[in-house]
């Protein structure tokens, strides 16, 4: 197997995947060889962004703006997807809402947002990329989870339930599309050093704070999106072809602290 073209051929999705882990994957994938995808629901000129730089390193990359809540809206993302590139081979659902609300403030709208984005999104995601799938000879759909689901998290009750939910569906698909050959993984992200969309990363923080972050992580230091990028790469490649209803976590040990 030739580990620096192992994805040559494929085509994957990415949502969610203008900043962070979403756009490090997507460059990795392309550094594998894949033909990607690049999704936001608004952030357009980041996604453009990701596209030319892929480009402009030898691969293949078209932009396409969709709410995975959509299923019309995903259904197009997926057709625009074969008529580039000839179908599509790997989903990754990182899309996803990552604030911090405590309950008491926490209305059912933002609640049903965080949930529908997780689960209805990769619901709508999985029947989009089925039938190309099938007909490709099989695939691979990862979900991307957070640790704080697992371990739980002030604040993050509507995040929880969407992450949980998504652990679940994917074990589900695991089992009902075995028999076509796709395969479906959660990957769970530990404590990282990304930035969320109005809040500052944890680059910005004192220092005090990025201490503390890390005192319980072994490997003693935050997660990067490459991290996870090298990890779902894995993943979806030939060398996890026997990899399939699992959830594999990327923390540096820090879940065997909690």
């Amino acid at each position: 197997m030739d580990r620096n073209n192992e994805l040559a051929g494929k085509v994957a999705i990415v949502t969610g995947s203008a900043r962070n882990i979403g756009r490090a994957t997507a460059e990795e994938l392309a550094r594998g060889g894949a033909s990607l995808v690049i999704n936001s629901v608004q952030a357009e000129d980041l996604c453009n962004e990701v596209v030319d730089g892929i480009r402009a390193n030898g691969g293949k990359a078209i932009p396409f703006m969709a709410d995975v809540r959509d299923a019309d809206t995903v259904h197009a993302m997926v057709a625009a997807a074969t008529a580039e590139f000839g179908g599509v081979d790997i989903m990754i659902h990182n899309a996803a809402v990552r604030s911090n609300i405590p309950f008491d403030d926490l209305d059912w709208d933002t609640f049903k947002t965080s949930v529908d984005i997780s689960i209805q999104g990769a619901f709508n995601l999985a029947k989009a990329v089925l039938p190309t799938m099938k007909q490709r000879g099989g695939g691979s759909i990862i979900g991307v989870g957070g640790m704080s689901s697992l371990a739980g998290s002030p604040g993050r009750s509507h995040v929880m339930a969407g992450k949980m939910g998504l652990n679940a569906f994917i074990r589900g698909l695991a089992l009902d599309l075995a028999g076509e050959n796709i395969r479906a993984n959660q990957v769970v992200v530990g404590t990282f050093d990304t930035v969320r969309e109005g809040n500052p990363s944890s680059a910005s923080m004192p220092a005090a704070a990025v201490r503390s972050n890390t005192s319980k992580i072994p490997l003693g230091r935050l997660g990067v999106p490459q991290d996870m990028a090298n990890l779902i790469r894995f993943l979806v490649g030939p060398g996890a072809s026997y990899i399939t209803g699992q959830t594999m976590h990327s923390n540096g040990g820090g879940y065997m602290n909690l």
